[in-house]
């Protein structure tokens, strides 16, 4: 690249910066250094990750040279932090940033300039930047469970740390203590009658249970139980006093008794479990990346089934009802409910994944929910909506209605439950009313008004984000968790089966507007304004990969979707690399998922690229209170490798560091080495109706940042998936090993490694 060249992408990366919302500190022009020995000084060559969050505690790494201990990290301003180094050798040394930094409200995010301190207070050579996001600030409404009695409903905010203890008849909101990442409620009338609250945590393994008949009481702090880190999801069998959760660190199901937290059985499960229910005797977990749904026996874990839909699957609805032939498995289930008396279980999902088909149909996204017979394992049938994304469900079993959320459109479907499990004919008129959850008066609009509902467009009301749904007990009121708005819409569906329900007030949980752009961009990224089933969010779920598709017109084949966790930090985007920046990309991407109904205007683009851009990677659950890599990490598969170790394997013999290069592991962290294309022997594609994919070899070289919570692996999803009967099957939850043991001499020198060198080759890279 020329210096001009180089000096104008400099320049459009300023702009960028300040375009979508960076706090910059300029950096210190610092006085002349001592005259020390250069030779002598120690060197700051990288922090990583460069993007943070101010969301919880974070582990750093430091490369540099010359590093002794006695050293820290000096963080520049708005932090203006010192923070003491672990130093493990000349080159390596780790940090942790502390939870509890605060930001400017407003600001999405801020740079600060990181520098290595002596103990003398002499600043070491190099430095470097760091952005902290702002997710401390960023209230994000995920979860909400109603209390046994119908009169308050408690939802929770991740990010914030915060549960709210909404009361319906009077909306007075106030909060509850909470801890570090408060991910998955559940509430339950134990077997004394007595009414609990359970409040699970992702970033602290602790189960929270709060008396509800105390909660007034000056002693009422909750009871902390121990329990797993990393929670997703939590159902709760009151009467026999145990809790199940669903944890993404060791991808496990644990149930807890909830008398003193002792692991009655511990289940490995598909990776990333979140959604849960209960149905007699067994309990369904669905998996977030493998679209399938296990049945596990609620006595002691033991898996009785897995469910995952198949070729001539059912569909009903939607544009791909008449792909069924090629379904090639499932798609993540976002949310579960049981019908006891139905004898099904509901599950809301983008349908079956339809695979290669010689009408060269891609990206199968087709919203809509799902029917599953656990007493024979069976996948019954999937009733697609063919536009925007359904998320949360609940259930009226005493009158067959079950209400379904679409976060994409605005609505709450009702549907006749008897409908959808009596076979394709009845389910097809199952959908009796959706109902519009309009957005608060003064709600910011993406586009202006006039550019709703026309040309087949979705209307304003998308703007609230339906996510989570809750029923009053005597099932007369519905109530809608909106995550856009922070509001809870209270619908009467007295005469829901009439096609009659309607919303009669909406109630305020969060009223502050902070971050304005980046709340505009989360509800483009959610948002089907073009009603084609096709959203950021529906690749991506939350941020991460979502499993795989068969899609990208030119190569077209199956492909693995990628993380955006700390995407920012790596361009080019796309294989093959066609897309240089983020912005570029959701320009391209957010009018294709739109069908160019209407094509991206300039503001949206600003505000999609900002959101994109905070997407953080979650902190390393295998790091010690100091930020460094545990002295041991214990596999998946149940052998232990020791990281140190690893690092120097990963480093020498393994050659690893070649492609994968701190601190972000990977060529495309820096300008000049990003884009390369390579080819080092790993399967193209998976062997699935080869002849309808287009068969190109090589790829970009992957951040290895966030490892540990990645599945499958590679381009063409080969480690982690398999082929069997003309459908994909999971061959292995721990695709990591099966990378390392099957690759060839082009892709590193794993074959050179022992066994005891691949164990520690593979902690190291889990802690990373």
């Amino acid at each position: 690249m020329s210096r001009n060249r180089r000096r104008a992408v400099l320049a459009v990366l300023s702009v960028s910066m300040v375009a979508t919302g960076v706090v910059v500190h300029r950096f210190r022009e610092t006085a002349a250094p001592a005259p020390v020995s250069a030779a002598a000084r120690p060197v700051l060559s990288s922090v990583g990750p460069r993007l943070t969050s101010n969301e919880t505690s974070q582990p750093l790494s430091i490369q540099g040279e010359r590093l002794v201990p006695g050293l820290s990290l000096s963080l520049g301003p708005p932090l203006s932090l010192r923070l003491p180094l672990t130093v493990v050798d000349a080159t390596h040394a780790y940090a942790r940033l502390p939870a509890g930094l605060r930001l400017p409200e407003d600001a999405p995010q801020a740079v600060v300039e990181a520098r290595l301190v002596g103990a003398d207070g002499a600043e070491a050579e190099g430095a470097a930047r760091l952005t902290v996001v702002n997710d401390a600030a960023f209230t994000d409404l995920t979860a909400m469970v109603p209390a046994p009695d119908g009169r308050t409903l408690f939802i929770t905010s991740p990010p914030t740390d915060t549960l709210f203890a909404l009361e319906v008849d009077t909306g007075r909101v106030s909060r509850l203590a909470t801890g570090d990442g408060p991910s998955a409620l559940a509430a339950w009338t134990d077997s004394d009658g007595r009414p609990w609250l359970g409040v699970a945590h992702r970033y602290q393994p602790e189960l929270w249970l709060y008396a509800l008949d105390a909660l007034d009481a000056l002693d009422a702090a909750p009871r902390v139980l121990p329990a797993p880190l990393g929670a997703e999801g939590l159902t709760v069998d009151g009467r026999a006093g145990v809790a199940f959760v669903a944890e993404r660190v060791g991808d496990q199901v644990q149930a807890l008794s909830l008398a003193d937290g002792r692991v009655r059985w511990s289940a490995p499960v598909d990776p990333n479990p979140r959604a849960l229910a209960r149905w007699k005797d067994l309990l369904a977990v669905g998996s977030l990346q493998t679209g399938q749904l296990e049945l596990l026996r609620q006595e002691d874990g033991a898996l009785v089934s897995t469910v995952a839909p198949g070729p001539g699957v059912s569909i009903v609805g939607g544009n791909t009802e008449r792909f069924r032939e090629q379904v090639m498995g499932g798609k993540a289930p976002r949310f579960l409910v049981a019908s006891e008396r139905l004898g099904h279980v509901f599950m809301s999902s983008l349908g079956p994944n339809v695979g290669p088909n010689p009408q060269r149909m891609e990206v199968s996204a087709n919203s809509g929910v799902s029917v599953v017979e656990p007493s024979r394992g069976g996948y019954v049938r999937h009733r697609g909506f063919g536009a925007g994304g359904t998320e949360g469900l609940a259930l009226d079993d005493g009158a067959g209605l079950l209400y379904a959320a679409d976060v994409g459109l605005g609505l709450v479907r009702v549907l006749d439950a008897r409908a959808l499990v009596s076979g394709d004919a009845p389910a097809r008129r199952a959908v009796l009313q959706e109902v519009a959850v309009a957005p608060p008066d003064g709600t910011p609009r993406i586009r202006p008004p006039e550019d709703f509902e026309v040309r087949g467009r979705a209307g304003e009301e998308l703007h609230s984000g339906p996510s989570a749904l809750a029923l009053s007990p005597d099932a007369r009121t519905l109530y809608v968790l909106n995550r856009f708005t922070r509001t809870v819409a209270v619908v009467d569906v007295r005469e829901a089966k009439a096609g009659k329900a309607r919303v009669v007030r909406q109630l305020p949980v969060e009223a502050s507007r902070a971050q304005a752009k980046r709340r505009l961009g989360q509800v483009l990224y959610y948002a089907d304004l073009g009603r084609t089933g096709i959203t950021c969010d529906g690749c991506h779920i939350e941020g991460h990969t979502g499993g795989i598709f068969y899609e990208k017109t030119q190569p077209n084949r199956i492909y693995r979707s990628t993380t955006l966790r700390g995407s920012r930090d790596t361009p080019p985007y796309f294989t093959p690399a066609s897309h240089v920046s983020l912005v570029d990309t959701v320009r391209f991407v957010g009018a294709r998922n739109r069908f160019r109904n209407p094509d991206l205007s300039p503001s949206e683009v600003e505000a999609l690229a900002l959101f994109n851009a905070l997407i953080v990677t979650p902190p390393n659950p295998h790091r010690g209170e100091d930020g460094a890599p545990l002295e041991t990490v214990a596999l998946p598969d149940g052998r232990v490798g020791r990281p140190a170790r690893g690092r120097a394997l990963f480093e020498g013999k393994g050659a690893c560091a070649t492609c994968h290069p701190a601190p972000l592991y990977t060529l495309d962290q820096d300008l000049a080495t990003r884009g390369r294309y390579l080819e080092v022997g790993t399967p193209v594609a998976l062997p699935l109706r080869l002849e309808q994919q287009d068969l190109v070899p090589g790829a970009a070289t992957p951040s290895l940042v966030g490892a540990w919570d990645v599945w499958p692996l590679l381009t063409s999803a080969t480690m982690g998936y398999g082929v069997k009967d003309n459908r994909l099957v999971v061959e292995t939850r721990f695709a990591l090993r099966a990378l390392l043991e099957t690759s060839g001499p082009q892709h590193g020198h794993a074959s050179a490694l022992t066994p005891e060198e691949r164990d520690d080759l593979l902690a190291f890279l889990l802690t990373l």
